[in-house]
């Protein structure tokens, strides 16, 4: 069987120095926020071209804890794709707020600015819910339409956030998400492009002010500088034995971000990678297949996932198991079509591209250590299909 995504290739190419890291994290002993966590942030930071990058323990608490700094509660509206995973719409609800989920680009799959402002004016016009946020998701490795949502943002007042889980290091003519939003969320899960081994999050943001609350937030809602100056500098204990706001446990851990240091050094030559690969999936494949990737003008993804359309899509994935070349879905069930978020709002008009979606996507490996005789395996395998 041919791996869907080959996390073993790329620890054997780095092995040596991971391994070097994960020792020198141990042997040192600062096993919770340890130096190498400050370094990684730094790291982080200078790589997504932001002035503040905040380690967290998954890409969830990333997306919670600006929504909590923004003091996000009920009543309050949060615009987010549902053609998404459940993380980026869970959170919102968590603070007794409502997410409103808005339908995508048939081509990118990426939330549909015109369906976005479509949303907003239908929940302005209700008069229940206050829209607050936007929560773009950078879908199978590939940038938003950020200067198109930034837009609207600004003309109905409202935060953005990019959820760059899948794709962070991907950028739009030459930035990354941050130039457009508020805050880039990322995941380390180990599957991401840039993954550690275990769970791992990131938050980033140009804003001090922000960067400093979710700092508090993320460790129990400790005392942070900005505090001191209002009013608490007579503390000086360990910061976190002083409560200012009721915060959570998000910390990253010291042997993940040792990790990650080793693998954010090599992550840009692996984006060069992956694209290579896509570009020759797409060569072979789009004889064969209904659709293959569009990336957004100027655009470049890190390639989380490789996605294909089909419209026989289960006779394909079936034929393609008994072949040896693994497949997913993502995702057959909608998050507004999910028994749990059956109850929010979704934009006016349905989500018909979504709801399209759902039946055709098929996802096939993909990963930086993709070799081409593989490859060949795997288109090979598609070409040979016939419904």
């Amino acid at each position: 069987m041919i791996p869907f995504i080959d996390l073993q290739a790329q620890r054997l190419r780095l092995a040596g120095k991971i391994e070097a890291a994960v020792q020198e994290a141990v042997v040192g002993g600062a096993w919770v926020m340890g130096p190498q966590v400050r370094q990684f942030e730094a790291d982080l930071a200078a790589f997504g071209q932001a002035q503040h990058a905040l380690g967290c323990a998954n890409g969830t608490d990333a997306l919670i804890l600006p929504l909590i700094a923004w003091g996000i509660r009920t009543g309050d509206a949060v615009f987010c794709p549902s053609f998404t995973f459940t993380a980026t719409a869970e959170v919102v609800p968590w603070l007794g707020a409502s997410p409103v989920f808005v339908d995508v680009d048939a081509r990118t799959y990426n939330m549909d600015p015109i369906r976005l402002e479509a949303a907003i004016e239908a929940v302005k016009a209700e008069g229940r819910l206050t829209p607050k946020v936007v929560i773009a998701v950078d879908l199978f490795g590939q940038p938003a339409d950020y200067p198109a949502i930034r837009a609207i943002c600004d003309r109905h007042g409202l935060k953005l956030i990019s959820d760059s889980a899948q794709g962070f290091g991907c950028t739009l003519d030459g930035h990354h998400p941050l130039k457009w939003a508020d805050v880039t969320t990322t995941s380390f899960f180990p599957a991401k492009p840039l993954g550690c081994y275990g769970d791992g999050g990131a938050v980033l943001t140009n804003d001090e002010d922000l960067a400093q609350e979710m700092d508090s937030l993320r460790v129990h809602g400790k005392v942070v500088a900005k505090d001191l100056k209002a009013g608490a500098a007579a503390f000086t204990h360990d910061p976190k034995y002083l409560a200012m706001r009721i915060g959570m446990n998000s910390r990253l851990d010291t042997i993940q971000a040792a990790i990650l240091i080793e693998k954010l050094k090599v992550f840009g030559q692996e984006i060069e990678w992956r694209n290579r690969i896509a570009a020759r999936y797409n060569e072979h494949l789009a004889p064969h297949v209904a659709a293959v990737p569009h990336v957004i003008d100027g655009g470049v993804s890190v390639w989380a996932q490789y996605t294909i359309e089909h419209a026989d899509r289960d006779g394909l994935a079936a034929h393609l198991k008994d072949q040896g070349v693994p497949t997913a879905v993502y995702y057959p069930v909608p998050m507004h079509l999910q028994p749990a978020y059956g109850r929010f709002p979704h934009g006016a008009g349905g989500l018909p591209v979504t709801e399209r979606l759902k039946d055709v996507v098929l996802s096939l490996p993909m990963h930086a250590d993709l070799d081409e005789a593989t490859q060949d395996k795997v288109i090979a395998a598609v070409a040979s299909y016939t419904a």
